[in-house]
């Protein structure tokens, strides 16, 4: 069978002049303009730059986090911003970049200090231009989710080591700030451990808890709710939670154990409720009580209340020797005094959405750990920030609707992979883009958005 279709031999050369690919990336350049995270970078980093130093550390750290929030997964990546000096600027070399890394590894609790100051400073100025679509801004309490993932490494880097899932690699700690239903979220910190780190070290969240706060506007941290799954049920970590004049709340999760098992076979029909799905509505199956009363919580901190989940297992799961009645149960305990036991259970289940936000921030540089050294991998643990900060802030200052919450591959598909051409002309410079592509008053609405901002002075 022959085809009717028609297929046009097209000659390839390389004499296009003026031509811009992820001319999107004006996006990002805009939102370091006007949360000032480009001069924060500079100035925080003046003390790694050489004299007689051609590019600024803070500089090259920003172009590191554009490429990783561009797709990319290694130093070299930088490339990509390096053949558009039009749009992007002076790149530094590989050379050059490899020693600024090593610099700042060489002193890393300066450094990461220095880093992070910049992005607590650029955050505070990102939920102060976003106004009444910041977190906090409703004052309702701010999730904080809590919780560790497996970076897989496939070679003998310093600290990799086997996991308790039985890989080889590293079990960093990770922070997110959630934006609601109608956003993302942003990384408050992500510490890196080692592979054989434990899942409910309480060392390492209160370490984690506490870089997380220094990142909020000191105004906002009195409205935080601290999440984590039952890794987080610690009693150690409780406590300090609970500790006077800390002011956080939190809801965290809890091992169902022999004593909490024999409370649920007391408890009366009565005392369970119907819980609610994720849109707020009775959720058929599924009930909540609390069972606080009936075990003996001297040894844990006071105040702390103790909340079941029972629900219908869906088609095919296992039940575990925990269950009972047919009914699969879960827990959790929170210090919050007061509302509905349901909507107190669904704001804590809300927590997956910190799954959501790891596996972003793996497709934003941290799936791949490309260095050897633990402390340079450290520094690449913040640039992964970084990036994953530049494109939530984005979305949050500049876009709407249901791009608020997409994640990175579609803003990339969409929005940052547009290609265009700079036109100078009336001492003027014009990036235009193609007419067809489909989004393009979506980005150029967003990049006046971004424009009408103020820069920080």
């Amino acid at each position: 069978m022959k085809t009717t279709a028609s297929h046009r031999k097209i000659t390839v050369s390389t004499d296009g002049s003026g031509l811009v690919s992820q001319s999107g990336a004006l996006l990002l350049l805009e939102t370091l303009r006007v949360t000032g995270l480009d001069q924060a970078l500079s100035e925080h980093l003046q003390r790694w730059r050489p004299s007689r130093a051609i590019h600024d550390p803070g500089k090259t750290i920003a172009d590191l986090a554009l490429t990783l929030a561009l797709g990319g997964d290694c130093l070299a990546d930088i490339a990509l911003l390096r053949s558009q000096p039009d749009l992007f600027g002076p790149i530094a070399s590989d050379p050059t970049v490899s020693r600024l890394i090593d610099r700042l590894a060489a002193d890393p609790d300066r450094a990461l200090k220095a880093i992070r100051a910049a992005r607590a400073g650029a955050r505070s100025r990102a939920w102060h231009l976003a106004g009444q679509h910041a977190p906090g801004a409703d004052g309702e309490p701010i999730p904080i989710d809590l919780d560790a993932t497996i970076v897989i490494a496939h070679s003998d880097k310093q600290h990799a080591t086997p996991t308790w899932k039985k890989t080889f690699g590293f079990h960093p700690m990770t922070v997110f700030a959630d934006h609601g239903s109608s956003g993302s979220g942003e990384p408050l910190a992500i510490t890196l451990r080692p592979g054989n780190a434990g899942s409910n070290t309480a060392a390492d969240h209160i370490t984690a808890v506490r870089l997380a706060q220094a990142q909020l506007p000191a105004h906002l941290r009195r409205q935080v709710l601290i999440r984590a799954d039952a890794g987080g049920g610690t009693h150690a970590f409780l406590s300090w939670l609970s500790r006077p004049g800390r002011w956080l709340r939190y809801s965290i999760g809890f091992t169902l154990t022999d004593d909490i098992g024999a409370a649920i076979l007391r408890l009366p029909a009565t005392a369970w409720t119907p819980a609610y799905d994720a849109g707020g509505q009775v959720r058929p199956g599924a009930w909540v009580a609390e069972i606080t009363g009936l075990l003996d919580l001297t040894s844990w901190p006071k105040g702390m209340r103790v909340i079941i989940r029972k629900e219908r297992p869906h088609p095919g799961a296992q039940l575990r020797f925990t269950d009972s009645g047919g009914h699969r149960f879960t827990c959790f305990v929170t210090n919050t005094k007061h509302g509905q036991l349901a909507d107190l259970e669904l704001r804590h289940r809300r927590r997956a959405r910190c799954e959501d936000r790891i596996r972003c921030a793996k497709d934003t540089g941290l799936a791949n750990l490309p260095l050897h050294d633990f402390t340079q991998n450290q520094i690449w643990c913040e640039i992964v920030a970084l990036a994953c900060e530049l494109l939530a802030w984005m979305q949050l200052l500049a876009l709407d609707g249901p791009a608020r919450r997409y994640e990175p591959k579609r803003l990339r598909l969409r929005l940052l992979a547009v290609a265009g051409r700079l036109v100078r002309g009336g001492r003027r410079v014009r990036l235009r883009l193609a007419a067809r592509w489909p989004w393009v008053i979506q980005i150029i609405t967003a990049i006046a958005r971004l424009q009408a901002l103020p820069a920080p002075t």
